[in-house]
């Protein structure tokens, strides 16, 4: 018990008051607006990680004074400028309470949702100081850790060295802890949880009769190994009598196959599984065929998929197979290389097989992902392999941060366009489009092999950029996106946590964020693959039949 006692005043006497004051800035910056609104435990998340950043950058700087000797004030004027520095903290931590509902609510209106009646502060501020302690209890933690471990080894060696290897083993010890014991603990239980759900079989959905379906009675494929995705994908989607109907023409059924995680043990036997249900359902005997790859559970896309089944009056075939059954999140970290090997060997087997057939009798090949299945997708093939028979294009819809081709297409984009919007040259090849701008804005003739990107100025999964840790991003300087706030400001460390917050939250209605909107993936699809027959007032009742 003294020894417990002792630690609890070790830590309260350990406090440093200048840490506090940069904590308290920190926390109060942590309640403007980022690019997506957000709810309570959030926004208590953020501020609690802010005030420790914030405490963590003042003790370094103030230990780091005393360490190269400066001046230090006399402890009269010290009393002073603390007060001070203490009563324009309380200014600013009032101000930014004070207007943190206001920025919610206009946020929340841009986007075209309801305003909320406040936030609670109380429990955001009780939440905070819970996330503050529990990670200075751990910094303490480790500094004893360091101490204990530094004290043994100066028997041995010299003083610096025991403490630098102090910190190694201390380290080590802790990453050992958080990594190996509670981190894996807490995804091997996400895993089995998410394994279970994808197994599951809902009473819902029937195993499909036709012979055309994959899973039916004539597939190489199994009900069963389809997971919970690939059944919904296979039984959801336009028929040809409902196409038919809408067009007023004669239409097609569009053919859908789908691989699920368990119907093969490694990729390259699920892509040859796809590519083998492919062409019994006569896949390539189709105008257009389409690549897709699935998000981190292996979802799909209804509004990207059933839209362009519509454009094409059925004539489309689409294949895709599953790499994991977690959310693109957690199947990033866990499964990084999944995707990509996935993509990869699906592209290798459909890109082979077609480039055998005659050009003139074989469909027009996209690809298409979203999200995490952008990112996969984008890394299936190289730009050498596929340079004498290229495929026609790509489509891919919230590419995250991390994509090569969409980040160097951002980077060097021609000068007079913003980063959340860019103009790569004169879109010969690549393209972007959002809300208010289509793929063919663009003043130069687009080539026969395209790659168009539908992307938000307020999605974080594109626009999250770790130097925001310490320098304002080029899509926060004006002029804005449409749907950005004009109320946020960068503010270093502060800035990339609400970043990193805004990726989790997902909560945005369709043409904000990373949802995306039917109509836009209507005029994405029209522009990009150039379907016969569709005037401007077809695609309009197209959108809104849709829109119901």
């Amino acid at each position: 018990m003294n020894k417990v006692r002792d630690f609890i005043l070790d830590l309260a006497r350990g406090f440093s008051v200048v840490g506090l004051l940069v904590g308290t800035l920190f926390f109060a910056f942590s309640l403007t607006p980022s690019l997506v609104p957000r709810p309570f435990g959030i926004q208590g998340l953020i501020s609690g990680l802010s005030l420790t950043a914030g405490y963590a950058v003042g003790f370094f700087f103030r230990w780091l004074w005393i360490y190269v000797e400066l001046p230090v004030p006399r402890r009269r004027n010290e009393l002073i400028l603390k007060s001070l520095a203490a009563l324009v903290c309380a200014v600013v931590v009032v101000t930014f309470l004070w207007q943190a509902t206001e920025w919610q609510n206009a946020l929340r209106t841009l986007m075209g949702m309801e305003p909320i009646g406040g936030m609670p502060m109380v429990g955001i501020g009780l939440m905070t100081l819970l996330i503050f302690t529990v990670l200075l209890v751990m910094a303490r933690l480790f500094k004893y850790t360091f101490f204990f471990l530094s004290s043994r080894l100066q028997r041995f060696v010299p003083t610096h060295v025991s403490h630098v290897v102090g910190v190694l083993i201390a380290g080590m010890l802790f990453w050992s802890l958080i990594d190996g014991v509670i981190f894996s603990l807490a995804l091997r239980a996400a895993d089995n949880s998410y394994q279970q759900v994808d197994a599951l079989i809902q009473d819902d959905l029937a195993r499909p009769e036709e012979p055309l379906k994959t899973g039916s009675s004539a597939s190489l494929i199994p009900w069963a190994e389809l997971g919970r995705q690939g059944r919904n994908f296979i039984s959801s989607g336009p028929s040809a009598a409902e196409i038919a109907d809408f067009t007023g023409t004669t239409a097609q059924e569009p053919l859908r196959v789908y691989v699920g995680l368990n119907a093969a043990d490694t990729a390259q036997e699920r892509a040859r599984l796809a590519l083998e249900e492919l062409k019994r359902v006569g896949g390539f005997e189709r105008s257009v065929l389409l690549l897709v790859t699935p998000t981190g559970t292996g979802w799909v896309d209804p509004a990207a998929q059933d839209t362009v089944e519509y454009l094409h009056r059925g004539d489309i075939a689409t294949v895709t197979a599953q790499y994991s059954y977690l959310p693109s999140a957690l199947s990033l970290i866990v499964e990084g290389e999944y995707g990509a090997e996935m993509a990869r060997a699906l592209f290798e087997k459909v890109y082979g097989y077609w480039t055998g057939l005659p050009r003139d009798a074989r469909p027009a090949l996209y690809l298409h992902g979203l999200s995490l299945g952008a990112l996969n997708s984008d890394r299936s093939f190289d730009v050498y392999d596929i340079i004498q028979d290229p495929f026609h294009g790509a489509l891919w819809s919230g590419p995250p941060f991390r994509s090569e081709t969409w980040r160097k297409a951002t980077q060097e984009r021609d000068p007079d366009s913003p980063a959340w919007l860019p103009r790569f040259r004169d879109g010969a090849v690549v393209r972007f489009m959002n809300q208010t701008r289509g793929l063919n804005d663009e003043t130069g003739p687009w080539g026969t092999f395209r790659i168009a990107y539908l992307q938000h100025a307020s999605d974080p999964v594109t626009f999250f950029d770790t130097h925001a840790f310490f320098r304002e991003p080029e899509w926060m300087l004006p002029p804005r996106g449409p749907d950005v706030s004009p109320d946020l400001r960068w503010y270093p460390i502060v800035t990339m946590l609400q970043l990193a917050a805004d990726m989790a939250v997902g909560s945005t209605p369709p043409g904000y964020g990373h949802t995306f909107a039917v109509e836009h993936y209507i005029d994405a699809w029209h522009a990009l693959t150039e379907p016969e027959g569709w005037s401007a007032a077809d695609l309009a009742r197209l959108k809104a039949l849709f829109s119901r």
